[in-house]
């Protein structure tokens, strides 16, 4: 992306990755599951959201291809299937801790 031409269609892919993982409910979502597999009513424990707001952030997250769902009788498991959302996430995190700590580095010199 750096020095290449992108289309207009690839840059509304891109941009559209990066408002998938703009919500904090979805991060959360998406950190509780790791590489487990997990239902609903599972999730929704887990991460103190209500089922309504987590049913409907696993909708986004399975169009997008994010997640799959396997049903279980009455029960719908979730899955990350692209982890490469996991690789985006630690490049982020890391950056921010980097900055973090030359701030905390800065503020201790005042």
């Amino acid at each position: 992306m750096r020095n290449g031409e992108l289309s207009d269609e690839a840059l509304q892919l891109i941009a559209g990755r990066f408002r998938l993982l703009a919500e904090p409910t979805r991060l959360k979502i998406l950190n509780t599951l790791g590489d487990k597999e997990m239902s609903v009513s599972e999730l929704v424990i887990a991460t103190s959201a209500n089922q309504a707001n987590v049913s409907k952030h696993l909708a986004v997250l399975l169009e997008a291809g994010t997640v799959s769902r396997r049903k279980a009788g009455l029960t719908a498991n979730y899955r990350v299937t692209d982890e490469t959302i996991f690789d985006l996430c630690d490049l982020v995190c890391t950056r921010l801790r980097d900055q973090l700590e030359t701030r905390k580095k800065a503020l201790a010199n005042i």
